[in-house]
């Protein structure tokens, strides 16, 4: 521990228009720890550029991605918000972490399996180690816990195993983090294909409801949401993936159980339901939009918010760097 708190690290690339799974399954849930935690929220934009990115776009995400950070009520006074690419630690012990991992453990990881057949025409070599930068984003900060997407959970083991490997060389230097997954909200599936994660980068626009899209757009997506033979609203993934799926969506909206909403719904069919769905999702996203068109509109105050959180960041990671530095042999 970085000095006797708890310590929550997570972070979120600036790559595309976020997501209500990103929104419900992170996000939304990095408010839920309380304010005696250290506590790092990160845009991860270093990882983003696995992928070809657009200079000015990239640029415009990046500080789009910490507006909404901040629009979706995290604090910059209580909360160190920041740009990875601006804490230059991340790099450092990213290579460090990369010649204590193993060759077979990155073949492995089903993230590069997908992206490679995604991007076939691309796959470099951060592609494959970035599982190694990840897990220096988490140890950097002596970090105790990780709020993760269960699609994240095997990086997350990565990374305590980088870290148990690198204690049995040179002796205790990293906390070994934990996962946080919510019981609700931890996948969220895609509207039109229930057994795929719903992702910023589908092509197709009516699987994904975005953070920023408008009311109108929102209820139109959900209503072309795929559902189930039959017309009960119970919940079943096996059975009923596509009405479990917006159980899922209604309840992190809502807080009401499962078995509320079944009784909700009893005898009101799908078409009632999905309408609920949408009107729940445009309700709850309308104080985060409007919050983050003020944001944006202040491009200095977000400015001022990634400069502080950068020398915050700094300050802790050099205390992770020179003990790592000094255990491995270099020179301070």
């Amino acid at each position: 521990m970085l000095d006797n708190r708890k310590v929550v690290f997570s972070g979120v690339q600036p790559s595309g228009n976020l997501t209500i799974g990103n929104y419900l399954g992170a996000i939304k849930n990095f408010t839920a720890f309380p304010e005696e935690m250290l506590r790092f929220y990160c845009v991860v934009d270093l990882h983003a550029i696995t992928v070809r990115q657009v200079p000015a776009e990239l640029r415009r995400r990046t500080y789009e991605t910490l507006a909404l950070y901040i629009a979706c009520g995290l604090d910059p006074e209580k909360n160190c918000l920041f740009v990875q690419s601006q804490v230059s630690g991340h790099a450092e012990l990213g290579w460090i972490l990369d010649c204590y991992t193993m060759f077979g453990e990155l073949s492995r990881m089903t993230q590069f399996k997908d992206k490679s057949q995604k991007h076939a025409d691309n796959i470099n070599a951060g592609l494959f180690t970035y599982p190694s930068l990840m897990a220096a984003d988490i140890l950097l900060y002596q970090t105790d816990i990780v709020p993760v997407g269960i699609d994240q959970k095997q990086h997350l083991e990565l990374a305590r195993n980088i870290a148990e490997r690198f204690n049995g060389v040179y002796g205790d230097t990293f906390v070994v983090p934990e996962p946080y997954i919510p019981e609700t909200g931890m996948k969220i599936a895609s509207l039109q294909d229930p057994a795929a994660k719903m992702s910023k980068s589908d092509p197709n626009e009516n699987a994904v409801v975005r953070i920023l899209d408008d009311p109108d757009t929102i209820l139109r997506k959900f209503k072309r949401a795929v559902t189930d033979s039959g017309s009960e609203v119970r919940y079943d993934p096996t059975e009923k993936p596509g009405v479990s799926n917006l159980m899922t969506i209604y309840s992190c909206f809502t807080g009401k159980t499962f078995e509320e909403i079944e009784r909700e719904f009893d005898g009101r069919g799908y078409g009632d339901f999905k309408t609920a769905v949408g009107e729940a999702c445009a309700d709850a996203l309308r104080p985060v939009q409007d919050e983050f068109k003020r944001l944006t509109a202040d491009k200095a105050y977000l400015e001022e918010v990634m400069k502080n959180g950068a020398a915050a960041a700094t300050h802790y990671a050099r205390k992770t760097l020179s003990k790592v530095r000094r255990k491995i042999g270099f020179v301070n």
